[in-house]
This record gives structure tokens, C-alpha cells and sequence, in this order.
């Protein structure tokens, strides 16, 4: 009997305990907010400047090529593309489509001044994974360049036709992704991602880009293109369609060649948000 009431005693007493305890708990709470803000982010490596010195034979039949000059890396959590576009600063009274002339080596009755942009042909490491619906004969840099003495557009630099940042259309070329409304075509964006991550699709968000300059005998440059790769840019073309531009007498674009001499012009990458 007495074991029982020692029994009872402790019960009772544990509850008081448990009591008191109850009547001196507070609450607090900390509320928490999550903001994701897109982020669309290229980082570009490369030197400031890429020289190409032409000063024997063999570099103006052979061209010559910068390989992986400029590396891109890409982060995006957002849909995205990604395209390259010449530009210059306009010091040709012809327009901003055109090299800048610095100096020149010494002007001839068919030497031409008026470089195209389109001449730098580039080359990207990896394919556009997001071309379906282009109408673009090349809708990337992916080709490999040309052999000399064949004239190709595949590697062809593209330039807006006001030589303005303005991204190309549906037949133009991108180094990822293409024109378009991202609900008219199901994979003519890139989805978002980055080069970091260890998913299997990282590699698209890194490119390593090749520049070749090939002026070939005479220097005319025969790889220059427009736009849509459809209509040569190369000098004797130029000359005969605007005779602005051809050396000599009106009618002489065929005796044209470029002008010996120092130019400049640079190259955009743009990262954009597909619409």
C-alpha cells in the first residue's frame, strides 16, 4: 500500500511540472521571402585586340586563322540567344558596313578602300542546338572554314544592313538559338542553364570562337557574304553592284582589289532574352 501511494504521489507531482511549463512557453516566428530575379549573363574571354598582319604570299592565299581567340560562357534562367554582329564606326563616308580605314599604304586607280565587315569569317565549337523552323541556309558558325580558292558564305560574319547592333532574322545566322517568338516554333530558344552545371547540356553554354581573314590573289576577299548568305559581298562584287565603290572608271569592278593599308572594325557577341 504504501509502494502505491509513493506511485501516486510522483504521477500527481510530474504533472504539476508539466503544467507550470506549459503556462511559461512562448511563440516567436521569423517570416522568410524568396526573389529570384533572372539572370542573363555572358562572360566573354579574349584578347582586346586581334591582329591580323598580312605580309607574304602564303597569308594572303592561304588566310589566316585565330583559333579559339574568344571564348563565351553563358548563365541564363531565363530562354535565350546568343549571335555575333560586325560593326565599325562609320569612318567610311559609304556607311557603317564597312572596315574603318586607318591608314592607307598608297591608293591606285582600282584600289577600294570600302572593306566589307563581312569578310571575318568566324567558327564556333558547338552546333546551335536550337535551329528548328530557321530558314537560314547556315544557322550557325559551325562549319568548318572553306578551302582556299572556294568561295563560301558558311563562315560569313553577319552585319545589319544599317551596321546596327539588330539581331538577325530567320535567315541569318546565331551562334545559339535563332529569331522568332519562342511560342511560334518549339525549339528555336535556348532554355536556360549555365556552363557550370553538371548536367549534360553545359556544353551548350560554352563556345570557343575561331577568326580567319582570307584576302586570297587579288585581295577580294571572297568568303564576304550577306546576311542571308545569298548575295557575295566580295570586293569585286561590291564594286560591280555600286560603282561608288569600284576603283577606276564606272564599269571597272572587275579590275578592283583592296586597298594596301591599316582597318579596323569589331565584333558584338549579344546575349538576349527570347521574347
Amino acid at each position: 500500500m504504501k509502494n502505491v501511494v509513493k506511485l501516486v504521489a510522483s504521477v500527481v507531482f510530474l504533472s504539476i511540472i508539466n503544467l507550470v511549463n506549459a503556462q511559461q512557453t512562448k511563440q516567436s516566428g521569423v517570416r522568410i521571402t524568396l526573389e529570384m530575379k533572372p539572370v542573363l549573363q555572358l562572360d566573354l574571354i579574349s584578347p582586346e585586340q586581334i591582329n591580323f598582319v598580312f605580309k607574304n604570299k602564303s597569308d594572303y592565299a592561304k588566310g589566316i586563322t585565330k583559333k579559339s581567340a574568344t571564348i563565351l560562357k553563358v548563365t541564363s534562367t531565363v530562354k535565350w540567344e546568343l549571335y555575333a554582329v560586325g560593326r565599325s564606326t562609320g569612318k567610311s563616308p559609304n556607311g557603317k558596313t564597312f572596315w574603318d580605314q586607318e591608314k592607307s599604304y598608297g591608293s591606285t586607280v582600282n584600289s577600294v578602300a570600302d572593306l566589307p565587315l563581312s569578310l571575318l569569317e568566324i567558327k564556333q565549337s558547338q552546333i546551335n542546338a536550337a535551329t528548328e523552323g530557321s530558314l537560314a541556309t547556315y544557322p550557325d558558325y559551325s562549319a568548318n572554314f572553306s578551302t582556299p580558292f572556294r568561295s563560301s558564305a558558311g563562315n560569313s560574319l553577319y552585319v545589319a544592313a544599317d551596321g546596327s547592333i539588330s539581331p538577325p532574322n530567320k535567315s541569318g545566322k546565331y551562334i545559339a538559338g535563332q529569331s522568332g517568338l519562342s511560342n511560334g516554333e518549339k525549339n528555336d530558344y535556348m532554355a536556360g542553364g549555365s556552363y557550370v552545371s553538371n548536367h549534360a547540356s553545359a556544353a551548350n553554354f560554352y563556345y570557343e570562337i575561331d577568326y580567319r581573314i582570307l584576302p586570297g590573289y587579288p585581295a577580294v576577299f571572297p568568303n564576304a557574304y550577306s546576311a542571308d548568305a545569298s548575295i557575295a559581298e566580295n570586293i569585286v562584287a561590291s564594286a560591280n553592284a555600286n560603282t561608288v565603290l569600284a576603283g577606276g572608271a564606272a564599269g571597272n569592278g572587275n579590275k578592283s582589289f583592296a586597298e594596301p593599308g591599316e582597318y579596323r572594325m569589331y565584333v558584338q557577341y549579344v546575349l538576349l532574352e527570347d521574347q
